[in-house]
Parts: C-alpha cells; sequence; structure tokens
C-alpha cells in the first residue's frame, strides 16, 4: 500500500468490463492494459453475482498488485474490501459517499462519480478521494446508464471549485484524450477505447502518451 500510485498522479484509468471487451476477460483486459501503461485499473460489471465477482476481485488483485498498480471496484463495496482492493468506486445509485468513506476509513481510496458541481463539492466535503468527472464526449454504448455528454466545460469548472483528483469518463479515445487534461482532468478513465482495440496494449500505450504528454501545459 505504500507504494501505492496516488489519484493525483494517475494518467490512464482503466475500467475491465467483459461486455465491451469483444470475448475478452475482465484479466485480459487488464493485463494488456497495464503492460500498455494503465495507472490504476478498475472492475466493472454490473451483471455479474457477487460470488462471481468476488472470484474475478481476487484474480486481478493478485495481477495488480504484483504490478503494483491501484485496484478499485466499481459500486460493490462489499467485494472491494473482501477482495483487499485498494478502494471503490460509487456513483449516484450507490451508497452515498459520505457512509462509504466511514465503512473504508482513511486507508482505502474512495472515487466518488459526478456530473454537476454541486455534486463534485458535496463528495469533496463527504471524503471522496477523486472525482468521475462525466460522460464527457459521446460513449459508444459501454454504459447503458450514461446520459448526454456534459462536455469540456463541466471538467473546468469542477476543476475551479474543488480541489480533489479528476478523472473523466466518458467517450475518450486517442483523438480527444489530451483535451481532457488540457481541461483540468488529471486521468481519463476509458473503456472501449482499450477493450475494443485489435492491440489492447498499444491502445493502452498511445493513451498514456497522449495524457501524458499534456502534463507540461496543465
Amino acid at each position: 500500500m505504500a507504494d501505492r500510485i496516488p489519484p493525483g498522479r494517475w494518467r490512464l484509468y482503466v475500467i475491465t468490463d467483459e461486455r465491451s471487451g469483444r470475448g475478452r476477460s475482465h484479466l485480459q483486459i487488464a493485463e494488456a492494459a497495464i503492460r500498455g501503461g494503465a495507472d490504476v485499473v478498475q472492475l466493472r460489471d454490473k451483471g455479474a453475482s457477487g460470488g462471481r465477482l468476488y472470484e474475478v476481485a481476487l484474480r486481478l488483485r493478485k495481477l495488480t498488485r504484483e504490478s503494483g498498480v491501484p485496484f478499485i471496484v466499481n459500486d460493490r463495496l462489499d467485494v472491494a474490501l473482501a477482495a483487499g482492493a485498494d478502494g471503490v468506486h460509487v456513483g449516484r445509485q450507490d451508497l452515498p459517499a459520505s457512509a462509504a468513506r466511514k465503512i473504508l476509513g482513511p486507508g482505502m481510496i474512495l472515487g466518488v462519480s459526478a456530473e454537476t458541481v454541486e455534486e463534485a463539492v458535496a463528495a469533496e466535503k463527504d471524503g471522496a478521494d477523486y472525482l468521475g468527472v462525466g460522460p464527457v464526449f459521446e460513449a459508444r454504448g459501454t454504459k447503458a446508464d450514461a446520459g448526454e455528454p456534459l462536455g469540456l466545460e463541466l471538467i473546468a469548472n469542477i476543476r475551479r471549485r474543488c480541489r480533489l483528483p479528476i478523472v473523466a469518463i466518458g467517450g475518450i479515445n486517442a483523438e480527444n484524450a489530451r483535451k481532457v487534461r488540457e481541461a483540468g482532468a488529471d486521468a481519463a478513465a476509458v473503456i472501449s477505447a482499450i477493450a475494443w482495440a485489435d492491440d489492447m496494449e498499444k491502445a493502452a500505450r498511445g493513451l498514456k502518451l497522449h495524457l501524458t504528454a499534456a502534463d507540461g501545459d496543465c
């Protein structure tokens, strides 16, 4: 845990989702992404049972620990704790951030989704360690619950009001990744940009290059 990369230094945040992976498993997506330079991996599977999700989480926990990459579980606080993950990410329909923070304690990472400045400010007060902001651009069908794209301006507005690291999400790819950094995001979360790629490792490497290239401008 001492060598864990903190959210403020993340650039490429990779979300595994088997429904978007052309038949690839969570583990295969994570392995390729890490080889390509992913700074953090999140397990996301809305359809899996608790038992199935726990089994996958244990495999990803082993991989990420060996690779020195933080491991986050989406939504499922119970699975995150049981598998020894580094943290959990909660959205609007999940356990409130303040309650999740109490259960997690100070040592685990808490990510919170924000679609407005007000939500971002509240998440910061409730103990979030980073914000998941978006959808920034139109997504390619990887999230059934994704709303209309909110644009780069939302990132800039939240950046002016909050000190927390921002992870932009929603339709981010190699063509627009640098734009989210220039708008004020610390990192970009991607699903299809890697999971749908012919060469996932190469796709991750390209995204990481675009995201880190903006460091000198931010």
